[in-house]
Parts: C-alpha cells; structure tokens; sequence
C-alpha cells in the first residue's frame, strides 16, 4: 500500500493537512520578498557629482550667496540630451558665464569635464538609503549593482543542487529548520553590512538558504497532501508567493531604509524556525498525523 492509498483510506484532506500546509505556506510569503528585495535595496536615485564651486571670478566670488539650487546645478554640472544633470561628470571650473543671460551658452561637450571626484549627491525624496546610496555603486561601478543580484541567484543555484541532495539524507524536516536558520542570521547579517563584499557573501548564504527551504516546504506539503487535493494547493502556494510581491511592495514604500527593509524581511524566519520545530515534532510523532484526520477526530 502506497502512502497516497493510506491517505485516502484514513480519511483524506483532514484538519492535520489544513494545519501543516498553511503553517508550512506563510514563510513562502517572505520568500519572494528576499528574491525580489534588491529592486528596491539597490534602487538607483537621482545623482549628480557634488557640487565645487571656486570664486577665481572675482565678478561672482559672493554668488553662491545669492544662487538657488537650480543655478548651482547650472554653473557646476554640464546637462544631458534631456536636459538633466550629467551623473558621472561635472565642470572642471565652475561656469558663471552661464548665469548671464545674454551670453551665449556653448554646448555642455565643449567644456571641460572630469569625472565626480568628491562623490555624489542624491536625490532622497523616495528611498532615504540604498546600497547604491551608501557605498556609490554609480557610473564606472553601476555594474556592481547587477553582480550583487547574479551573486544571489548563484547562492540559490548552489542551494538547490547541494540543499537538495543533503534533504535526502538527513530529511526534509531538518532541513527545513536549518534552512530557516541560516536565512534568518543570514539575512539579519546582511542589514549590517559594512561594505559590499560581506553584503554580497551573505546574500549568497541567504539565497542558498532560500532554495533550502524552498525545496523542502515544496516536497513537505505535497507528500501530506492526498492526490486529488495536490493542485489546489499547488496553486494556493503559487498565489501566497504573489502576495509575497504585493506585501513586499507595501514594505518598501513604507521603509525607505534599505538596512531596516532588509531587516523586516528576515527576522520573521527565526519565528518561522521555532514553529517549523513543532510543526515537525507533530508531524513525525508515531500515529499523531493520523489521529488528526476525519475518522480519528
């Protein structure tokens, strides 16, 4: 006799069902949320170099008393084809010229530039921090941005392919608790990062955490589940992760901090690891699964 046929006999889709796989489908909820998180962590926001300004023109040497954000901008930074602040250059020596009206104003290319020596400055009126903001992942070094997240999604690749055999072993249930250990100080670990080589190393600890228990609540789930009932709750799984991206939405806009977003989103694991104990504590107890289905109520 199969496990399935078992199932069916004893009962089928019973209160221990209901229970296991709701208790085992909250943390997808989260899960998208870690896959998705650095669109907003890493959020690019407007910059521009830091403004220099230098009084060699004695004509203008008290101007920067007089002058609004817009004018600086215009006398220190060269504009784009849309007419924006370059993000990666600015004058070698401040442009008063350009203040005077009736003068006639050359194109931005034709002026001497450098690259933003003394950083940048940001536009926070949307994300008050990110790890572009934080460690100037701009211009030369934007690509790092993008390594960051292929660095993630590598730890979720060596995850499924070393996660995955381990579970065999030693069983989807401890796997299950370790994984969600390992997001949890993982994740939390990344929130103080101090630079972006640890940021990046524990991104990739979290995301081969992330295919862990991804793995196992999948397996978890439907070996409980009766046949007849699997796609449904196939399905029930695959709109938790939607909500996942939904709340995570919420979160971001409400936590502009990229630390304490990252924070939000990992500390709920070390809950999910001390219920995932007594959810597998109950589920391996000797006859206990089966006292909670219909004919054992």
């Amino acid at each position: 006799m199969t496990f399935a046929e078992f199932l069916h006999q004893v009962g089928g889709m019973g209160r221990f069902q209901i229970i296991h796989t709701t208790l085992l489908t909250i943390p997808i909820v989260l899960m998208a949320s870690h896959n998705l998180l650095q669109n907003f962590t890493a959020a690019i926001p407007g910059h521009h170099c830091q403004i220099r300004i230098d009084g060699n023109n004695t004509r203008y040497s008290n101007a920067t008393l007089h002058l609004d954000s817009q004018d600086l901008l215009r006398v220190s930074i060269p504009m784009d084809r849309n007419q924006q602040p370059e993000k990666c250059h600015r004058f070698v020596s401040t442009q008063w010229q350009l203040l005077d009206p009736n003068a006639t104003q050359p194109n931005g290319t034709q002026l001497a530039t450098e690259p933003c020596r003394e950083g940048w400055t940001y536009d926070r009126s949307i994300f008050t921090s990110t790890i572009i903001t934080e460690w100037d992942l701009v211009c030369n070094l934007r690509r790092l941005r993008q390594m960051a997240q292929s660095i993630y999604m590598a730890g979720v690749l060596v995850g499924a392919l070393v996660l995955s055999g381990l579970s065999d072993r030693t069983g989807r249930k401890a796997m299950l608790i370790w994984s969600f250990l390992q997001l949890a100080v993982m994740g939390t670990c990344t929130a103080f990062s101090p630079n972006y080589i640890s940021y990046c190393i524990f991104r990739f600890l979290g995301g081969m955490a992330l295919s862990g228990f991804g793995l196992s609540i999948a397996c978890l789930i439907v070996e409980w589940i009766p046949t007849q009932f699997r796609t449904i709750t196939v399905a029930i799984s695959g709109f938790v992760y939607t909500l996942g991206q939904l709340l995570l939405a919420g979160l971001a806009y409400g936590i502009p901090d990229w630390r304490w977003l990252q924070l939000t989103v990992s500390l709920p694991f070390f809950l999910f690891l001390f219920y995932s104990w007594y959810v597998s504590l109950k589920s391996s107890l000797p006859g206990a699964s089966a006292a909670l289905f219909p004919c054992g109520c």
